[in-house]
Order: structure tokens, then C-alpha cells, then sequence
């Protein structure tokens, strides 16, 4: 399997990565040759628009991180385009219950197993020379789902279930708030729910990931059997570093 990162899932290994919403090919190029597992491809909280995530997906060619891009929103025709400039690993956001993800599923797959639509000169099949695509595009694809809210974590043992569906990503910051914690991932009946979402995948025999800036967050949730983590972000990092790079010579 190509997708490395989706061969590790299976495998139960630990995965960091790195949450990337500067939009910026350097950056994507720097992070996917950073050791990290994967990096996540923002649009959804970022301004990215579909030209700048193939300019991404170009400058990662050739790192060990598995590009991952969540779409601004949950529907077909964005996936669609997604897909046919080569991203291949994907998180939908807000999926509330099984038949959102497997919808989702569908728009990944060409019929008649899905409804994706057919081009035969795509960045993802080598703009025509891979003449191998269609039988082998499904192995490669990786479809991730966010569970953001209460009503979505109850719903976790019908959404793992879904053929097609290989991961499951904890949304931290939607769940706190729509628990009342706006702000407050750290809140302890904010985390008890992340735990039990987490025994709720693994119930289900898949994978489980979750965004948790810096290492002591990064650390405890990898040893709580969460196997893919956000360590950090670019922009996190970069804000961080500054700030404590002047505060040092300020001071």
C-alpha cells in the first residue's frame, strides 16, 4: 500500500502530525519532510481554495507525511475536485450520523459503488498515464470522519460501521462547545466525553485521531491508545516561537 499512513492506522501505530492553515507550499513542504506521519490541510478554518491545496499537494511530493485535506464543508463537488488533483486521504467535517458518512464515502468512490464523477486526465491518474487507476485508487483512499458533538459521539458505533469509513476523528473544540465549555477542551467533562468517543471507535475496531497542541497534551492522549494525533500547527508554532523568541530578548 502507497498510503502509508493509512497502512498505519490498520497496524495501530502511533501517528503524529502536523495541522498546517498558513496555505503556504513552503510550509507543506517543510512539515511533510519533518518526520511527522501526516499533515492536515486545512480548508475549513483556513483560506485555502483549491488551487493552493494542489500547490501543497505538489510541494509535499516526496516527504513522509501523508497530505490529509479536510474540505470546507461535508459535500460532494468539493470532494470530487479533491480528489481528482490527488489528494487521497480526506476528513469531512460535522458527520452527525451513519448515513452523513455514508454519504461521504460515496462521494469518494466511482460508481457503481459511489457517484464520484469520471475524468480521464487527472492530476490523480497522472494526467492519463497511470492507466491502472481505476483499479487501484480505492485501495489507496483513506476517509476520515469528524464526530464534533454529544449527539455525534452516541452515534459512534453506526458511523465506524459504515464500509469505506477508516477513521474517526475527535473535534475537540465543537464538542466542548457544544457542551457549554466554549474554549475549554480542557474542561473534565469535556475530556471524559473525548474518552469515551475514544472507547467508542475502538469498540468498533477502527482508528481514533484527535487535535492536541503540544507535547504534554500530545503525549497523554497517545498513551490514552488515541493512535493519531495534531502535535501542533503552524500557525501555533510560528505565534509561539515569536513570541517567546521576543519576550527572551526583550527581557
Amino acid at each position: 500500500m502507497d498510503n502509508r499512513f493509512k497502512a498505519n492506522l490498520v497496524a495501530g501505530r502511533r501517528c503524529p502530525g502536523l495541522w498546517l492553515s498558513l496555505c503556504s507550499p513552503t510550509v507543506a513542504e517543510i512539515a511533510a519532510h519533518s518526520g511527522a506521519d501526516w499533515i492536515l490541510l486545512d480548508m475549513e478554518h483556513a483560506p485555502n481554495d483549491l488551487s493552493m491545496i494542489a500547490d501543497q499537494l505538489r510541494a509535499a511530493t516526496g516527504g513522509a507525511a501523508e497530505p490529509v485535506v479536510r474540505p470546507p464543508y461535508s459535500e460532494p463537488v468539493m470532494t470530487k475536485r479533491l480528489l481528482d488533483i490527488g489528494a487521497r486521504t480526506l476528513m469531512f467535517p460535522m458527520i452527525q450520523t451513519a448515513e452523513m458518512a455514508a454519504e461521504a464515502v460515496s462521494w469518494t468512490r466511482y460508481p457503481p459503488k459511489g457517484i464520484r464523477g469520471h475524468s480521464g486526465t487527472i492530476r490523480a491518474n497522472g494526467f492519463g498515464r497511470n492507466l491502472g487507476y481505476l483499479s487501484t485508487y480505492e485501495a489507496e483512499l483513506c476517509v476520515i470522519v469528524q464526530v464534533e458533538t454529544l449527539a455525534a459521539i452516541d452515534e459512534i458505533p453506526a458511523i465506524a460501521a459504515v464500509e469505506g469509513v477508516d477513521a474517526i476523528f475527535i473535534g475537540p473544540g465543537d464538542l466542548a462547545s457544544s457542551m457549554g465549555h466554549v474554549g475549554d477542551v480542557g474542561h473534565a467533562d469535556v475530556q471524559a466525553q473525548i474518552r469515551r468517543a475514544v472507547a467508542a471507535v475502538h469498540a468498533a475496531g477502527k482508528p481514533v485521531g484527535i487535535l492536541g497542541y503540544g507535547e504534554t497534551a500530545a503525549r497523554r492522549y497517545h498513551d490514552e491508545g488515541i493512535e493519531f494525533v495534531a502535535i501542533a500547527g503552524d500557525t501555533w508554532l510560528l505565534a509561539r516561537s515569536m513570541d517567546q523568541m521576543l519576550r527572551a530578548v526583550k527581557d
